[in-house]
C-alpha cells in the first residue's frame, strides 16, 4: 500500500528541516500539491485519509529531491504569484519577489503610455504594469535570448502579447523610440554580497541577473548614461534599489544630471523605489 499524504507531508517537513531548508511546512505543503496537481489552499481540506497514487509519489519525490538541493520552489512547480498573476519561472529568470511589487505599484500611479522594461527577465514588471493600465503597451529588454522567451511566454499566457513585445539588446544598443516610463529592477548585488546570498539565489539564478560590480552600482550607472536618449519629455525613470543603496544611487543620477522625483518604502520601511526624470522633462512643465 502507498504511503498516506500525511506521511509523506511529516516526513518532509523532518527532511527538510535536517537540511536546513526555511520554511518547511510551507514548502512541503507547495510540493504535495504540485506532485497532485491540485492548488494548496485545497490540500489541507482534501488531504486527510488520502494515499499517494504510484505517480503523485513519483513526482513528489522528485520535487523534494530538487528542494533538498535547495532549487527554489518557483523552479520546481514552474510558477510564481506576483501582482495578483501567475508567472511562469526557469532557471533564466530571477524569481519574482514581493518587494517589487512596490515598483509596479508606483509606475501605475504615472499611468503610463508607452513602457520600457529595462531588464524584463520574466517579464513580470511589464506585465504586471500592463495588467492595470489598459490604454499602454510596452518593450521589456534583456540581454538573454532565454530569459526573453519565458518573458514571452507570459505575455501570452497573460493574454497580454497584444501589448508586450521583446527584444534582446545589451542594455540600449538595439532601443528605439521615446517612453514616457522606463522602469527596470536590475542587478545591484555586490561582488561581496554575492558571496553570502541564499544557496536558492546563488545557486540556482542567473548570475548576470544579479551581481554588480564592487559597489553593487554598475547597472545604475549604465541605466544613468543611458536612458536620458529615450525618454519623453515629462517621462520617468523608476528604478529598484537594494537595501542600503538609495545614497549611491542618487550619486550615480544626480551625477548624471537627473532630478529625483519620487522614493517609495517597502514594507520594511527601507526605500526600495527611486523615480527621476531628466531635467529637460522638468522646464517643460514650468
Amino acid at each position: 500500500m502507498t504511503e498516506s499524504v500525511s506521511s509523506a507531508l511529516e516526513r518532509a517537513v523532518s527532511e527538510l528541516n535536517a537540511a536546513g531548508v526555511p520554511d518547511a511546512v510551507v514548502d512541503a505543503r507547495y510540493l504535495m500539491a504540485h506532485a497532485l496537481g491540485q492548488s494548496s489552499a485545497l490540500l489541507s481540506a482534501r488531504h486527510e485519509g488520502m494515499r499517494l497514487s504510484e505517480a503523485a509519489r513519483v513526482r513528489f519525490e522528485s520535487a523534494l529531491e530538487s528542494r533538498l538541493q535547495r532549487k527554489p520552489v518557483s523552479q520546481i512547480v514552474g510558477y510564481r504569484a506576483f501582482w495578483n498573476q501567475s508567472f511562469r519561472i526557469d532557471g533564466h529568470v530571477l524569481d519574482p519577489r514581493p518587494e517589487s511589487e512596490v515598483l509596479v505599484e508606483q509606475a501605475i500611479k504615472s499611468s503610463p503610455k508607452r513602457i520600457l522594461d529595462m531588464g524584463t527577465g520574466s517579464g513580470c514588471i511589464l506585465l504586471a504594469i500592463l495588467s492595470e493600465c489598459p490604454e499602454a503597451n510596452g518593450v521589456g529588454i534583456d540581454c538573454s535570448a532565454a530569459a526573453l522567451a519565458t518573458a514571452s511566454g507570459n505575455a501570452e499566457y497573460l493574454g497580454l502579447s497584444d501589448r508586450a513585445g521583446f527584444l534582446q539588446s545589451d542594455w540600449f544598443s538595439r532601443v528605439e523610440g521615446k517612453y514616457d516610463l522606463i522602469v527596470s529592477n536590475p542587478p545591484y548585488v555586490s561582488e561581496s554580497e554575492y558571496a553570502d546570498l541564499d544557496p536558492e539565489i546563488r545557486l540556482w539564478e542567473p548570475e548576470i541577473a544579479l551581481k554588480a560590480g564592487e559597489s553593487g552600482l554598475d547597472a545604475f550607472r549604465k541605466l544613468a548614461a543611458g536612458a536620458r536618449d529615450f525618454l519623453l519629455p515629462e517621462g520617468e525613470l523608476m528604478v529598484e534599489i537594494g537595501r542600503g543603496q538609495a545614497r549611491g544611487v542618487r550619486t550615480v543620477f544626480e551625477n548624471e544630471g537627473y532630478a529625483e522625483i519620487r522614493a517609495s518604502r517597502d514594507l520594511d520601511k527601507r526605500i526600495r523605489v527611486i523615480g527621476f526624470e531628466w531635467p529637460s522633462s522638468a522646464e517643460n512643465r514650468c
